[in-house]
């Protein structure tokens, strides 16, 4: 049996590249995530594998569909060596059925390894030279200073909670993060000192 395996990580990515490929090398099944790589619950991957047994093959299309790491990957061909199941990359040829292939995997798992923290490290040196200019990343903060303002005397005067965070468009729990249930009276308002 010839089993395909795709992934793409993310709900809004498209597995079609991936499937019309695994089709064309003759993928009798194509089981698929939607995840990250990193994750180690994949039930497509876990699916696929269960189905193969000795002299069946797995297909990816690209090597970094299929392992989290090369560690992951050498692991996961290891197992379906020592299974007796063959692996193949479409795009990266890499057939494990021959010693050249086997080689070529080890060569593409490293490289496929080197790449992604390649990736990393050129994302955090752009955190870090964006952070040196003043930028910072993440979500712009929803309490201004002229919201916290308007908080603070809106609990002094005795409005409940769930009032001051409507008028100010922001959630409960994004109030009693700036002003912790420990600064409220029982009442649910900030205690008066």
């Amino acid at each position: 049996m010839i089993v395909g395996y795709a992934r793409v990580s993310t709900e809004d990515q498209n597995l079609e590249l991936q499937t019309d490929a695994l089709q064309k090398a003759g993928c009798e099944v194509i089981k698929s995530d939607k995840a990250s790589g990193a994750r180690e619950d994949r039930p497509g991957l876990e699916s696929a594998l269960r189905l193969l047994n000795s002299g069946d093959t797995l297909i990816v299309w690209k090597l970094d569909r299929l392992g989290r790491s090369v560690k992951h990957l050498i692991e996961v061909a290891t197992a379906l060596r020592n299974q007796g199941v063959h692996f193949k990359s479409v795009k990266d040829n890499i057939d494990t059925s021959t010693v050249t292939g086997r080689f070529f995997f080890n060569v593409m798992a490293s490289f496929a390894e080197m790449e992604k923290e390649l990736i990393q490290e050129r994302t955090k040196a752009g955190l870090a030279a964006a952070k040196d200019r003043g930028r910072i990343g993440g979500r712009p903060k929803r309490m201004t200073p002229s919201k916290l303002e308007a908080a603070e005397r809106l609990l002094i005067d005795g409005i409940p909670i769930k009032d001051v965070a409507r008028s100010l468009e922001i959630s409960v729990p994004t109030l009693y993060r700036y002003f912790p249930i420990s600064t409220m009276s029982n009442s649910g308002h900030r205690s008066k000192k």
